[in-house]
């Protein structure tokens, strides 16, 4: 099949969306599928090498054609910049694709967000048949509304029309648990909820649990002898990181503890000035890593953290708890109530999960059962491990892609 996947961000940006497209796009042109990629220019969250690289709007990279966009900025802006840069990407993302593209593809993957992007796979869909598959991460505009980002009842009112107009427009829309889609199911946006699938987002166990052992990223940051908490990813309102320098407030006591925070965002800055004013010396700021040199550092730590804002009201499961999974890592997740991913750590048995606007004393406590059970971080690890590889290698979630694309 000619297949086009469409999304906002690509490699070598640094984010979860990136890594799930390229390990998407790999899979599937590995698989003898004709893979195209329409994306935005690479200016976000990028490692010290590929911020000083040169781009073309188009190159085929390993088999894989990639077109890049150049679009208003939309990350680590104000709203208003980065809706207008939202709004106004499907345009151009159609008129470059036309530029380097002139044959019709079989079937248009578009992942959301940004929702605006859903206008390219409809308007593909129209003009050429192509069947058009909806990829939700993020139920938009739900998530901003809850977030307080998007108050405006004009503007919600217009952006639930797209949402719903978006939907009416797809073959299929997936969404990556059973709680966000019956949350979607119960939301009755969906005139035909019959086109409404599960696929779990999907990783690539075997690079990440296949480095080699190394204390690289340990002895570069002087963290030998630590016992390392990391969170890796974008911070912004949504990660609710205050949560982290608390827990690492009431834990500073314990000399052999460090939180490690990796990467960037909007709501950095602000995080720093909150470690530096609490005098908070067991917590280490480091910018992003590359994809790879990630699947090193993740194997050097001790226990992946994840966490959401209470705000949060949709049942969204953060990706980077697959990572950590993948690594044989145990997890410590701070998520919202009704977040999937407290099923996902139990069922999983790989670690401890809490709600995120519980008393602090309660996220404490949870943080030292894991300090506790100092023991048991290889089993919960390693029962992580076998979970994910049976539930969401990209292999298993592929299997599952390939029957939406077909029918």
């Amino acid at each position: 099949m000619r297949i086009l996947l469409v999304t906002d961000a690509y490699p070598p940006e640094i984010r979860s969306a990136s890594h799930l497209m390229i390990e998407l796009a790999e899979e599937l042109s590995a698989r003898g599928h004709s893979v195209t990629v329409l994306t935005s220019w690479p200016k976000y969250n990028l490692d010290e090498t590929d911020a000083q690289r040169t781009f073309r709007e188009f190159e085929n990279e390993r088999g894989i054609d990639v077109v890049r966009v150049r679009t208003l900025p939309h990350h680590n802006v104000n709203f208003v910049v980065r809706g207008l840069a939202q709004i106004t990407m499907p345009r151009l993302f159609l008129r470059a694709l036309r530029r380097h593209n002139n044959e019709n593809f079989d079937a248009v993957l578009v992942y959301s967000p940004p929702l605006p992007l859903a206008k390219v796979g409809a308007t593909l869909r129209r003009q050429t048949g192509a069947r058009f598959i909806l990829n939700i991460q993020d139920i938009f505009p739900q998530n901003a509304i809850d977030l307080g980002v998007l108050r405006n009842r004009l503007l919600i009112t217009w952006f639930e029309r797209m949402e719903r107009r978006a939907y009416a427009d797809a073959d299929v829309v997936t969404v990556h648990s059973p709680g966000n889609r019956a949350f979607l199911m119960q939301s009755g946006k969906l005139k035909d909820p019959t086109k409404l699938r599960i696929l779990h987002n999907w990783i690539d166990v075997g690079s990440i649990r296949t480095q080699p052992s190394s204390q690289r990223f340990r002895e570069m940051w002087g963290l030998t002898g630590k016992f390392v908490f990391l969170f890796a990813g974008v911070m912004g309102p949504s990660q609710y990181l205050e949560t982290v320098l608390s827990v690492a407030e009431a834990l500073k006591d314990e000399s052999d503890l460090v939180f490690l925070i990796v990467g960037d965002g909007m709501e950095k800055p602000r995080l720093q000035n909150l470690a530096q004013e609490r005098g908070l010396k067991n917590v280490v700021f480091k910018p992003f890593v590359s994809k790879a040199a990630y699947s090193q550092l993740v194997n050097e730590v001790d226990v992946g953290m994840v966490t959401l804002s209470p705000r949060n009201r949709t049942p969204v499961v953060p990706g980077k708890i697959l990572g950590y999974m993948a690594a044989a890592k145990p997890v410590l997740a701070f998520l919202n109530r009704e977040s999937d991913g407290h099923e996902l750590v139990a069922e999983a048995g790989c670690g401890v999960s809490v709600h995120s606007d519980a008393p602090m004393k309660e996220i404490v406590d949870a943080t030292r059962s894991l300090l506790a059970r100092r023991n048991d971080l290889e089993t919960l690890g390693s029962n992580g491990y076998s979970y994910v590889v049976e539930h969401f290698d990209k292999s298993v979630c592929v299997d599952t892609l390939e029957l939406y694309l077909s029918h």
